[in-house]
């Protein structure tokens, strides 16, 4: 049986993977050489080789030991060698720069090659290129691994020369890029794979396969002809977390070589898509031939496929670069305008650079993430960072004019007395070595010479206007016409959300925080109406790329956003710049009002999205009415739609206003329009930061919340009134928009996305819940692991708000969401299930002559957990009946609480009697227990108070030496549950003298880890954290913690590659002594999917007998051990019900240092109250462990081990119709089961 385990989506049998390519990631060693003499040598290219060879450690070896992720070296032409072999063959070859190569990837099937060239030939016959000859490119297949060696391509060139209707130099290349873009055309429709072109081009040539970069030179024979002579070369060495890495996404590619990720790529090929029916530019027109060879130019079918939707982030970052190259402007002005430094808040930036990033982000937003880029068109050869400098880049330069530039210094091993230059490049610079002018322009001068090549700060400073939010503030903000408690009622507010949400927003200018995790449901398995943005989680950044630091790198944050309709990218004319400009996405009324009536300069149309209220079919109706009014008034010249929610009345209903923008979003994308206009969301039922990360995510550019503003001044004012309270009306709406505006650049930070404008349309967000019809047609590309509500539940969700808005007397629920409230909202860990699990660790001699007795109780406490109401998607999983086995014959307890451990909570977060009480009980248990990331004292190093587990997270707290070698596991913390992407926080006030001093802190400082690790900003980083922590303590298992989402599974192949022993996967309901409530509530994965996913893409590459799987995210039973267990996992983290076991009543107060049992208090008479009995808590594992047995035993299995990744022992339970229907389906071995 296979040790794979898959998710189907619920539409029938399919058999569907839950790894996704989208979510492919890699990180990489990258370089290049160039002679400023523009002298081509064999040498430099040996050089080249050499150099990526000595960046081996940045790459990664697949599981046959052999096959590398990807190596390559992009050079001149080599025309001495290519000469050489037209002569041989009896074909006079041209001038050097009249003479082409193409690099071919084609079958390897001889009828299929033969097809494949002939459509070559007819291609470059109709596009008037000169075809020499076929050219079957020497290589040694005994340099391969063995999965390469299957997967290869037969490799060929094509030899060309410049016909003489094509011109020379710039209009060569030009009609070489349109003769590929056919030619992939052409391939396509006829259905020949592979074909892929590395390089077609008179100037560069591209050399690259999948092997380690040592054995590039080895398995090209051309590489070691000293007649391949080239004067720069770009090298790269890849280290992918692709499921199955292949020979065409190894680098470098046609321009570009990549180490780093584009964090925003989805809404970057959104918005290249959009951009693409008003391409035009005179230098391609004048070479677009068609397929017949007529003059007539195609637009953007002359240019399609304007996007490789199969290549990676790097390889579509390629196809726009070289896109916009191509359409007239130089590599490097390109390169600029995809990837600007951070100028938006840089004071000291000239203003002549700073102008030119303004008027460019007219035209483009940034394609945002790490980034060391290398590029070359042939004549320049050049390296940039991005904005934040996430990866590294050095360069140098000898006195006989080499430059040197890569991932690392030493790349190349060269005598010091030869370098005449070296430095490294800082967050957005960029170094150009320039073959035509023999010099190398470092970062200003190259910036500088762009810069002033249009007066882009004239036309940024005529054309750009900013919203005068001076005047906007003297308009009026009316109340609604409807009483608010209405208007409150119909959007689904709640009074929790009042108290919980928006006062700490009015009154502390930011985010509320909370503790203890999210125990609720998943919003589709919830008996109350959820807002239709809770069935959308939050996607982050780990390991592969960082997130970045909204508090500590805020000069690189921008909430900037630009208003109107947008022109032609391959174009610069002064009316590109003719837009509006908001310092925030965030409208208050008035300003709103001002831009109403800037129509004649920004024409603008109100659209209704409302629906008429008597039936949910009109749901639909009024959509298709909302995408038509859309696309009319964007056809008549409307540059702003406001989108607009505030027609509810008596007979009609909202459209939540999530679906109402994404759908016109993506019905305006569909129709070629989105790029003329721009859209606002007037909303009503938007009022928190993850509801606005939302609507900005699919696709509004701005939003007016109108109704939590009402709310807010309706409160306010009336208190201010009756003197209950300092704040007015109008600072508590100002400090709301400003928390708000908070919210949203740390939401995106987690993305490591620095500005709105990238972030803007990027829908970096997992559906969970959606059914696929509804996230196909209006949340088009959103990742829907499971099914859920279609449109017919959305619209009855509102109805019902409706109903009760209108009905007798409308007022404000509180249905227990975020604490629990009995008739409300089911929480995990309600009252009941504490008061249980207190029962059963409590009873007198538990462990000593009683356990029995005591499991008896525990078994009651399991039944409330194990018969709940849905919460968890394991809830809807049930264990096919087998022959049950005698429990004698199943491991023993003591064996099976060894794979047990109690989850990471620090000394800071906890009490010190509580902490040690968690160590002793696991110490004694043979178990572990994790120290959390706040350090351990040494007086506990050697004791039964140790924790085994060593957390090291970003801040490193209270890590030294001495704290690495007294572990048994060292855990490298990546996320963290409850809030991913984000870093540890302990409030000021619980940072005593005592855990100031384990923290090498200062008392009563707030400490906030930060987001990233500084020193893990990609996977070989990472892979590099773990051999030194190996090298530190070699007796130690390194872990490495991850939080569940959709692509997690390449994650984990990246670091089962980087060689860690355990991967730890949480699921986003994880506990946390203080956090963002949107954190808590909206970010991460269900362990299920998230554990699932893993297991299938290590078993896919073959590494999963590398590593050992872990998980947690409120495991509270047995049975929850055995699912976990039968998706993949062999060990199991508890950590709320550990606590709850110490003696924790769920008080969700750790953050306010007033824990009532002394648990999450550093306050002295409060810890005193605290039992600390080690033995509650080993009698509740011991409990677990034998619910599991017996489990086992009823599944007729041995030991655990036999059921691990046993998916097919899975079924679904039958369900009411009126619930998920289904929301899993279990499919063993990727064949859908009946």
């Amino acid at each position: 049986m296979s040790n794979e385990s898959a998710w189907s989506q619920p539409r029938g049998c399919h058999s569907t993977y839950l790894i996704d390519p989208l979510f492919e990631r890699d990180a990489c060693g990258t370089g290049f050489l160039a002679d400023l003499g523009a002298r081509a040598s064999h040498g430099l290219v040996q050089d080249a080789l050499a150099l990526i060879a000595r960046l081996a450690h940045r790459g990664a070896v697949s599981a046959d030991g052999k096959t590398g992720d990807g190596s390559g070296i992009l050079t001149q032409i080599p025309y001495k060698l290519l000469a050489r072999e037209l002569t041989q063959n009896h074909i006079a070859p041209p001038p050097a720069g009249e003479l082409a190569v193409g690099m071919f990837f084609i079958p390897r099937d001889r009828e299929m090659r033969a097809r494949a060239k002939q459509i070559a030939e007819q291609v470059f016959a109709a596009q008037q290129l000169d075809f020499l000859m076929w050219r079957e490119v020497p290589v040694s297949l005994e340099a391969l691994g063995e999965h390469a060696f299957k997967t290869r391509p037969y490799i060929a060139q094509a030899l060309l020369a410049r016909g003489k209707h094509v011109g020379s130099g710039d209009a060569f290349e030009r009609a070489l890029y349109l003769a590929r873009k056919e030619l992939e055309r052409r391939a396509a429709q006829a259905q020949i794979k592979p074909f892929y072109l590395p390089s077609l081009s008179a100037r560069t040539v591209v050399y690259k396969g999948l092997f380690v970069s040592a054995a590039l030179r080895a398995f090209y024979f051309d590489l070691q002809n000293p007649l391949f002579e080239s004067a720069l070369a770009l090298t790269h060495q890849r280290y992918s977390t692709n499921t199955f890495p292949s020979w065409e996404l190894a680098q470098p590619f046609r321009a570009v070589c990549h180490n780093g990720e584009i964090n925003t790529l989805a809404g970057n090929i959104a918005w290249m898509h959009a951009r693409a029916p008003y391409f035009d530019s005179p230098f391609l027109r004048a070479h677009s031939r068609g397929t017949l060879g007529g003059n007539e130019w195609y637009g953007e079918r002359s240019v399609q496929p304007l996007l490789d939707l199969a290549s990676s982030d790097s390889g579509i970052l390629d196809n726009a670069l070289e896109l916009v190259a191509m359409g007239g402007r130089e590599l490097p002005h390109a390169v600029m305008m995809l990837i600007p430094e951070a100028w938006e808040n840089v004071r000291d930036l000239h203003p002549e650079i700073k102008a030119f990033y303004h008027y460019h982000a007219t035209l483009m937003e940034p394609w945002d993430g790490p980034a060391a880029l290398c590029f070359s068109d042939g004549r320049v050869a050049g390296m940039t960072l991005d904005r934040n400098g996430l990866r590294p880049a050095t360069y140098l330069v000898t006195h006989d004019d080499l430059v040197v530039a890569a991932s690392e210094a030493g790349a190349l091993e060269m005598d010091a007395e030869r370098i005449k230059e070296k430095g490294r490049l800082g967050p957005g610079q960029m170094v150009v070595a320039d073959l035509q002018y023999h010099k190398l322009w470092h970062n200003d001068e190259i910036k500088m010479h762009y810069a002033s090549r249009q007066p882009y700060a004239h036309w940024a400073h005529e054309y750009i206007r900013p919203l005068d939010a001076s005047s906007a503030q003297a308009l009026d903000s009316p109340m609604p016409e409807m009483p608010i408690a209405k208007l409150q009622t119909l959007f689904g507010y709640t009074d929790e959300e009042l108290v919980v949400l928006l006062k700490p927003m009015a009154e502390n200018r930011t985010e509320a925080l909370g503790a203890m995790g999210d125990d609720t449901p998943h919003a589709v398995l919830s008996e109350f109406d959820r807002p239709l943005y809770h069935f959308f989680r939050q996607r982050f950044a780990q390991v592969t790329n960082p997130p970045i630091d909204p508090l500590r790198e805020g000069l690189v944050m921008s909430a900037r956003v630009l208003l109107g309709g947008r022109g032609n990218i391959l174009a610069e004319t002064p009316t590109h710049a003719r837009l509006l400009e908001l310092a925030s996405p965030f409208l208050d009324d008035a300003q709103l009002a001002q831009i109403r009536a800037l129509d004649n300069e920004f024409p603008n149309a109100t659209l209704d999205a409302t629906f008429e209220a008597g039936q949910i079919f009109n749901l639909s109706d009024a959509l298709e009415q909302l995408c038509a009014d859309a696309e009319r008034e964007t056809r008549a010249g409307k540059t702003i739609l406001i989108i607009s929610d505030r027609k509810v009345n008596e007979s009609r209903a909202p459209i939540p206003m999530l679906l109402a923008v994404s759908a016109a979003h993506q019905h305006l994308l569909r129709v070629g329009l989105r790029w003329q206009t721009s859209i606002i969301a007037e909303a009503g039922d938007a009022r928190d930061a993850h509801q606005f990360a939302c609507l900005i995510g699919y696709g509004a550019n701005a939003i007016n919340p109108y109704l939590a503003l009402a709310t807010l001044r309706a409160l306010y004012a009336a208190a201010h009134a009756r003197r209950n309270m300092e704040l007015d009306a109008a600072h508590a709406q100002a400090n709301y928009l400003a928390a708000a505006n908070k919210g949203i650049l740390k939401i995106m930070s987690k993305m490591g996305i620095a500005t709105l404008d990238a972030y803007h349309g990027a829908q970096l967000f997992e559906g969970l819940g959606i059914d696929d019809a509804v996230s196909a047609q209006y949340f088009t590309g959103t990742p829907t692991p499971v099914g859920g509500i279609g449109l017919n539940e959305i619209a009855e969700t509102v109805l019902r708000h409706h109903a009760r808005a209108f009905g007798a007397a409308a007022h404000l629920y509180n249905f227990g969401y975020f604490k629990f409230k009995k008739g409300g909202e089911y929480h995990a860990f309600n009252p009941r299930v504490v008061d249980a699990l207190h029962d059963a660790v409590r009873t007198p001699g538990a462990l000593n002559g009683h356990f029995d007795e005591a499991y008896e109780k525990y078994l009651r406490f399991a039944a409330l957990v194990n018969e709940r109401p849905p919460t968890d998607l394991s809830d809807f999983l049930d264990f096919k009946p087998r022959e049950p086995i005698p429990l004698a014959q199943v491991e023993p307890v003591e064996t099976l609480v060894k794979r047990f451990s109690a989850a990471a909570m620090s000394h800071g977060a906890l009490s010190l009697e509580a902490h040690k009480t968690l160590s002793e009980a696991m110490n004694r248990l043979g178990a572990l227990a994790n120290s959390g990331e706040g350090g351990e004292h040494p007086s506990r190093y050697g004791t039964v108070y140790n924790s085994a587990i060593k957390q090291i997270a970003s801040a490193r707290f209270g890590v030294t030496p001495a704290y690495l070698m007294n572990a048994t596991e060292l855990q490298i913390k990546m996320a963290q549950g409850s809030k991913p992407g984000e870093g540890g926080q302990l409030p000021g006030q619980k940072v005593s003298l005592e855990i100031a001093a384990v923290r090498h802190a200062q008392p009563g400082i707030t400490l906030i880890s930060p987001p990233p690790h500084h020193d893990i900003y990609s996977i070989e980083d990472l892979a590099q954290l773990i051999y030194d922590l190996k090298r530190v303590n070699p007796h130690a298992y390194i872990s490495v913690k991850l939080v569940a989402q959709n692509g997690i599974g390449t994650i984990a192949a990246g670091v089962a590659k980087a060689y860690a022993d355990v991967i730890h996967i949480s699921g986003h309901s994880g506990g946390t002594g203080a956090s963002p409530l949107s954190s808590i509530k909206h970010a991460g994965s269900a362990w299920e999917l998230g554990l699932a996913e893993a297991q299938q893409v290590l078993v896919a590459n073959a590494l999963r007998g590398r590593v050992r799987l872990r998980v947690d995210g409120g495991f509270k039973t047995g049975r929850q051990v055995i699912v976990g267990a039968l998706l993949g996992a062999e060990e199991f983290s508890f950590g709320t019900a550990a606590l709850i076991a110490s003696g924790c009543i769920m008080a969700r107060a750790c953050h306010l240092n007033t824990c009532p049992v002394g648990i999450a208090t550093q306050k002295h008479e409060l810890r005193k109250k605290f039992p600390q009995v080690a033995e509650w808590v080993m009698a509740y594992y011991l409990f677990v462990a034998r619910e599991t047995r017996e489990w086992l035993a009823a599944l007729g299995a041995r030991t655990l081990d036999e059921i691990v990744g046993r998916v097919d022992l899975l079924e679904c339970k039958t369900r009411r119709a009126s619930e998920l229907t289904p929301a899993l389906t279990p499919t063993p071995e990727f064949v859908c089961a009946a």
